[in-house]
């Protein structure tokens, strides 16, 4: 095997692979990357057993087609070093090492036969669709911040994705929650579409969103009972789903809420961190103080002191409530237009949180016992 390949090429993708390997896995071909040379391309795969990536780059220059595989936190953290564009020169010596040259750098990794990296051969081609690269994305950032980290409940440990019809038209929508909040997003399809409900897990959405960020094109998704594919242009990512039932959502979504705040995205959102500043752990409730066309929001914390300050909004009701300001942080930060819309009904109630430019996502948030 020996080949050259950009240093930038190389460097992205073994960039995407440090996301799926684990770094305290007790198989050691598991710390590897599985690295396949073939007519000028080079492709690179990764894997963690439940997830499995594949990225291929084009245009190197191919002098002797093999295969291999290395350590890939080490090699990730030479090649990120050396000098940005230059060409690398890898080629597996006699000795079973990996030998790699950029201008004045020698180094020779460690190998492990290509022949014990785990490879699974599915056939994916039943349930086809496709989605833009921007929408799936979409989807993933407005849900994957309500993500539970509790490991008893292993099925709210991902992001439900389920086709659902409203008046006659179809849509792919995402919902994750931790019970505490909920976010609920959806997206139109073109047309009715082959596909079971599925809870993608948190690993694999924090993959695909780090593959999605650069890439703007179509990504083609099929998937068999237990497993589901992500197609990109160079890149293909395949993932174990989560086993279980996600719960009846519909039932937590507020129905009558019917105090509307209506108030500038920017200010409430810096107004709630400023506030919120005084809150060591972020554990303490922002308390909201509602009256006509004023927001009062305070802090208290026994241990650094006091913050309060006064917003104006649209607002016809009086209502005291409090949240976690992390909760609604989080939730501000990923709506896109310039006003939050937040629905109340009583003190002890969910509030409902809407963006006005964005109708199709809904969040759901608990408030704090006062």
């Amino acid at each position: 095997m020996k080949f050259n390949v950009n240093q930038q090429d190389l460097q992205q993708a073994l960039g995407y692979c440090q996301g799926v390997i684990e770094k305290r896995s007790t198989l050691p071909i598991l710390s590897n990357i599985l690295l396949d040379v073939q007519d000028s391309k080079l492709i690179i795969t990764a894997t963690d057993l439940d997830l499995i990536f594949i990225h291929q780059v084009n245009n190197i220059e191919v002098l002797e087609k093999g295969k291999t595989t290395t350590t890939s936190s080490t090699i990730y953290d030479i090649v990120r070093k050396l000098s940005s564009g230059k060409k690398i020169n890898l080629k597996l010596n006699n000795t079973n090492k990996l030998h790699l040259e950029s201008e004045k750098s020698v180094f020779n990794l460690n190998c492990i036969s290509a022949s014990e990296f785990p490879l699974t051969d599915e056939n994916f081609s039943d349930n086809e669709f496709i989605l833009k690269s921007k929408q799936l994305l979409k989807l993933l950032n407005k849900c994957k911040f309500s993500i539970s980290n509790d490991e008893t409940r292993h099925y709210l440990s991902g992001i439900y994705f389920h086709q659902t019809n409203v008046d006659d038209k179809n849509y792919l929508t995402a919902v994750a929650t931790d019970s505490h909040r909920m976010s609920i997003s959806k997206i139109r399809l073109n047309q009715k579409i082959d596909f079971e409900p599925i809870i993608l897990p948190k690993k694999t959405i924090f993959q695909l969103c780090s593959l999605l960020d650069s890439y703007d094109g179509d990504v083609k998704i099929s998937n068999i009972k237990s497993k589901i594919k992500f197609e990109l242009n160079n890149s293909i990512l395949i993932s174990k789903l989560i086993d279980g039932k996600f719960p009846n959502y519909i039932q937590v979504i507020p129905k009558n809420n019917q105090k509307k705040l209506d108030i500038d995205l920017k200010l409430f959102l810096n107004s709630v961190d400023r506030v919120a500043s005084v809150s060591l752990d972020k554990k303490d409730g922002v308390k909201f103080n509602l009256s006509k066309d004023t927001l009062n929001l305070s802090v208290n914390n026994t241990n650094s002191g006091d913050g309060n300050e006064t917003i104006v909004g649209k607002f016809d009701h009086e209502l005291e409530i409090s949240f976690n300001s992390r909760y609604l942080i989080d939730v501000a930060s990923q709506l896109d237009g310039d006003k939050i819309e937040l629905y109340f009904n009583d003190t002890g109630s969910p509030a409902l949180i809407r963006d006005p430019s964005d109708y199709d996502s809904i969040f759901v948030v608990m408030p704090m016992k006062g």
